[in-house]
């Protein structure tokens, strides 16, 4: 519908054109009227955790979780491992069978001098000397010669290997003239978690070697492993079923 001139000029006159310029005094509101009211605040909040500086991804408040990590040795676990001290006794031979040990002069010095290395794997007997359990395995690293006392101070780190039993894990000082004490490191099988120290007892260097462990943290050992060990001297000898290997005088998958 066409407008009459006269209209037009009075709906002109009633119009107030606002230039762009303001008032340096004007206020400039600081929020911003939505035009619906929320029934839930949450969402509100919500809705205006996006900052209005940087780009709205980045500046997305994420909820924190919290997580804590804990050691696999926890004072829990410790407590509810035995704490009775199981002895463990063991004899060492070399049979001369399994060329060890192997002796490395790193050093290049006719005598023994430190960096010498010495890899070995000797036979391993129950303390009864009735059956065969398993071998030795590991190395050890010269430190000192000792002249005066006909011998050595070695580094030691190796194992005990009892078949289908699992292992055991030493570390420490191996003297050649007189007896010392290694540290039990670790094990596995019915050794696993196992804590402890081993007494080294020098019978015949380097063929016969008794052990007595005094083990902590384990479940009691089988008793197959702990019948009354044979006195320490240099003339023990395995029986002969047991150096033979036979069915019944080894432990179950002993370790060759």
């Amino acid at each position: 519908m066409a407008l009459s001139s006269s209209a037009l000029r009075t709906v002109s006159s009633s119009v107030k054109v606002v230039g762009p310029a303001r008032s340096k005094s004007a206020t400039v509101p600081t929020q911003t009227v939505l035009p619906f009211k929320f029934t839930n605040p949450s969402l509100l909040t919500r809705s205006l955790s996006f900052s209005s500086k940087g780009s709205s991804f980045d500046s997305f408040s994420v909820p924190k979780r919290s997580f804590s990590c804990r050691s696999q040795a926890t004072p829990s676990d410790d407590a509810s491992r035995p704490t009775k001290v199981q002895e463990l006794c063991v004899y060492e031979m070399n049979e001369r069978d399994r060329g060890s040990p192997a002796v490395l002069r790193l050093s290049q010095k006719p005598v023994n001098s430190l960096g010498d290395l010495v890899p070995f794997s000797n036979k391993v007997y129950s303390g009864d000397l009735q059956k065969r359990i398993g071998v030795t395995a590991g190395i050890c690293i010269l430190i000192q010669n000792k002249p005066e006392k006909k011998g050595d101070r070695f580094e030691a780190i190796y194992s005990f290997y009892f078949g289908g039993y699992g292992h055991i894990a030493v570390q420490g000082a191996y003297l050649t003239y007189e007896d010392t004490h290694l540290a039990v490191t670790g094990g596995s099988g019915i050794f696993e978690g196992v804590s402890g120290q081993v007494k080294l007892q020098q019978l015949v260097y380097p063929f016969k070697l008794f052990y007595t462990f005094y083990l902590r943290g384990i479940k009691d050992l089988p008793e197959e492993l702990t019948k009354k060990p044979v006195e320490p001297h240099p003339s023990v000898e395995p029986m002969p079923a047991a150096k033979a290997c036979e069915p019944h005088a080894v432990v179950a998958n002993f370790t060759d």
